[in-house]
């Protein structure tokens, strides 16, 4: 029953036996929520920071996914040097 909506209503059940109340099960979640925001160390795609390649986390997003739909679009009779040659040639570097 996992990430359905009969799960959340059964988890939901579940702590509000274990912890008593509803405003006790809203802290509960606040108190998980805050764990993780704590551990983050504010990197990533979602970043604004600029990082050692002068780019932000979107720019950077943006980079890879046009990388990753050009290389879901190259035909697969070619060779992996072919397949280089074409990133390189695509990216603005030199066809070796």
């Amino acid at each position: 029953m996992a990430n359905t909506k009969a799960g959340g209503k059964k988890q939901k059940q579940t702590l509000l036996e274990k912890l008593g109340s509803e405003e006790a099960v809203k802290a509960y979640y606040r108190k998980i929520g805050a764990m993780g925001g704590a551990k983050s160390r504010g990197g990533g795609f979602g970043s604004d920071k600029v990082g050692k390649d002068g780019l932000t986390g979107h720019e950077r997003a943006r980079i890879a996914g046009m990388k990753g739909g050009r290389a879901s679009r190259l035909p697969s009779n070619i060779t992996e040097q072919q397949k280089k040659q074409i990133h390189n040639l695509l990216a603005g570097g030199k066809s070796e």
